[in-house]
């Protein structure tokens, strides 16, 4: 994806630096959960920036309208590898806007001028702690650009991480999955990822759900920046997942999600989408610091069907976690990229790929 609060009735450009200098646009704010579409246009001129309210329309126009059906086609492109499916792409949207945390941080922007659409993007609030400090995150995500040869989806995303620059967010993430752009711009670090191809030993105790317990558990403060995943974070995230795979045709996509547990307290757990013969490991979490019942439990779900043919399974662990029952066969450089951007004076050291924890679905 190259992706805030529903209280806003309007949205103001009212800081246009010289990213924007000339500019003139129409950004469209479409709020599924208020039932409102909020237009706006800016102008950076010689006597400063204007802002003016152009109209106020119902969600029902918004999802009628040619912007919104070109807008869920350019979703469309970051849903899933089976295309575009407009249908498909209205109601993940709509039911991800009904999620608690989908309410609150997810909204969904468009630039236009002369009602021409040329980019649009979604932008999430998101919370996080770096370098242990608590700090207000921009996550924008799903930007496309519509007119060729025209950086208009850079456009957009300045724009929205001034306003939220504006708004007291201390950083921006813009998140991408296609290859790393190299106009991410000045002061901006750009995080590049590596995908995992994995290998499970078969288990010497066939369907052992779980290893003995040891102490200690998994931190994420163990790495400098990470997301505050809050139960309502956890459920987006995993609602999402559970859409994409219910919204595709028949067995052509699940979504498991298995917990082991000890006494009454959960111990391990581990979130998998199959396609095919194909495992992806979309998160996982283990109060073992080595990641063993993790492992166990990976060998206990491929032990379930011992003459099935085992299925290739593709992961992207942390740096410096990898469950001992887990070998890596290949690697790979993967084409998710997150830009960091510094909207404070908050200083930042410059964040790598081992200083960070963000799982699969984090990046959706």
């Amino acid at each position: 994806m190259f992706g805030t609060s529903d209280s806003a009735a309007t949205v103001h450009i009212e800081d246009v630096n010289s990213r924007h200098t000339g500019a003139e646009a129409l950004l469209v704010s479409a709020t599924a959960g208020s039932g409102e579409m909020t237009v706006s246009r800016s102008r950076a001129t010689s006597e400063g920036p204007a802002s003016i309210p152009l109209r106020l329309a119902h969600d029902d126009a918004i999802a009628a309208g040619p912007i919104a059906d070109r807008v869920l086609d350019g979703l469309g492109r970051f849903v899933c590898a089976g295309g575009v499916n407009r249908q498909r792409d209205l109601r993940l949207y709509a039911a991800q806007k009904k999620t608690n945390w989908g309410k609150r941080c997810q909204r969904l922007f468009a630039l236009t001028e002369n009602e021409e659409l040329l980019a649009s993007a979604q932008q999430y609030d998101l919370a996080g702690v770096l370098d242990g400090v608590r700090v207000r995150i921009c996550g924008i995500g799903s930007v496309v650009s519509y007119r060729p040869q025209c950086d208009d989806g850079r456009r957009l995303v300045n724009t929205l991480l001034d306003n939220a620059a504006g708004d007291g967010a201390h950083i921006g993430l813009v998140f991408s999955h296609t290859e790393a752009a190299d106009d991410a711009g000045a002061g901006a670090d750009v995080i590049r990822f590596m995908d995992t191809t994995i290998r499970v030993a078969q288990s010497a105790r066939h369907g052992a759900p779980t290893t003995t317990v040891r102490g200690g558990e998994v931190c994420a403060e163990r790495f400098r920046f990470h997301f505050d995943r809050d139960v309502d974070f956890v459920q987006y995230a995993i609602t999402t997942q559970r859409l994409l795979a219910g919204l595709e045709a028949p067995n052509v996509r699940q979504l498991q999600f298995f917990i082991a547990e000890e006494g009454i307290t959960a111990a391990d757990y581990v979130v998998i989408s199959v396609v095919g013969d194909t495992w992806t490991l979309e998160e996982c979490g283990d109060r073992d610091p080595s990641g063993a019942r993790v492992g166990a439990l990976l060998q206990a779900l491929l032990a379930r069907e011992p003459a099935a043919r085992r299925p290739t399974i593709h992961a992207r662990f942390p740096r410096g976690f990898l469950p001992p029952q887990v070998s890596v066969v290949s690697e790979r450089s993967s084409t998710d990229s997150v830009e960091v951007h510094t909207l404070s004076r908050l200083f930042i050291r410059p964040l790598l790929a081992e200083d960070v924890l963000l799982w699969h679905d984090d990046l959706r």
